[in-house]
């Protein structure tokens, strides 16, 4: 058996050393996963160290936090079951076991900021995630579940692992950078998660796209469908967070440019 294969049992000295295919099959798998949550997992049982103190927080700060997490929770929840039906339409096993991976990840996103909001003195969150969350973010997750619900993997992996995903790492990152030291850390562990998806999604995206260049126009129709709705959720998103003008529209470029390496326009 060659010693840098998968099955080999040793993990190689450097990743990036295997050959193209074995290095595919490995970042795909449940033991590399594994290895790339464990210390955030195992470091931060809520999602935050146990020893960050939020210091004190106002109550209209307060408030527009619960805003934002509400509908942190929204987008994790339509990634959570996004990614498990995706396991379902994936093409391939080692497609299968990443989204199953993925889905663990987004179910610990959603788990996490549920817990954030009772530590904030949300009695019953449920509620007021139906209550806080915005209509174009409840439409956008629709869409998207429809997508997978038909079978669609290329189009649902788009709106998935790098629209969404996208907008919740552009949004994530400038929320961590104003916001105090315990919803910081959480957000940081979720957007190393982010991370990972969206790499992920722009893989697999760019292995179809050039086996296949007629394909991209199906994604350019699903853009032109959600595109609208994630910009609307993001002013919505900034505005909770008192972001002023300005700087929505400048987040609202970076995703625009995030989505657009690609190529889809």
């Amino acid at each position: 058996m060659d010693p840098k294969s998968p099955e080999a049992g040793d993990e190689p000295q450097e990743l990036h050393d295997l050959p193209p295919d074995a290095f595919h099959e490995r970042v795909h798998s449940f033991e590399h996963w594994l290895t790339s949550v464990h210390g955030y997992l195992e470091e931060r049982p809520w999602g935050h160290r146990e020893d960050l103190d939020a210091g004190e927080i106002s109550p209209e700060v307060r408030d527009r936090l619960i805003a934002t997490l509400c509908n942190y929770c929204v987008g994790e929840t339509a990634a959570l079951e996004g990614a498990g039906g995706l396991i379902r339409v994936a093409p391939n096993r080692a497609s299968k076991i990443f989204v199953a991976t993925q889905a663990v990840d987004e179910a610990r996103h959603l788990e996490v900021l549920v817990h954030r909001l009772r530590e904030l003195g949300v009695e019953d969150p449920e509620t007021e995630i139906t209550n806080r969350a915005h209509p174009s973010l409840l439409s956008f997750k629709e869409k998207l579940l429809a997508l997978v619900a038909n079978g669609e993997w290329l189009s649902a992996l788009f709106a998935q692992n790098v629209i969404l995903e996208a907008m919740e790492f552009t949004v994530f990152r400038h929320h961590a950078g104003r916001t105090d030291p315990v919803t910081r850390d959480l957000l940081i562990g979720i957007i190393k998660d982010e991370r990972r998806h969206i790499g992920f999604g722009e893989n697999e995206l760019g292995r179809c796209l050039k086996a296949d260049p007629s394909a991209s126009a199906k994604l350019v129709t699903v853009r032109k469908q959600l595109d609208p709705l994630v910009l609307e959720t993001f002013d919505l998103a900034l505005r909770d967070l008192g972001a002023p003008v300005e700087e929505r529209t400048e987040l609202g470029r970076d995703y625009l440019g995030a989505v657009g390496r690609l190529g889809i326009a």
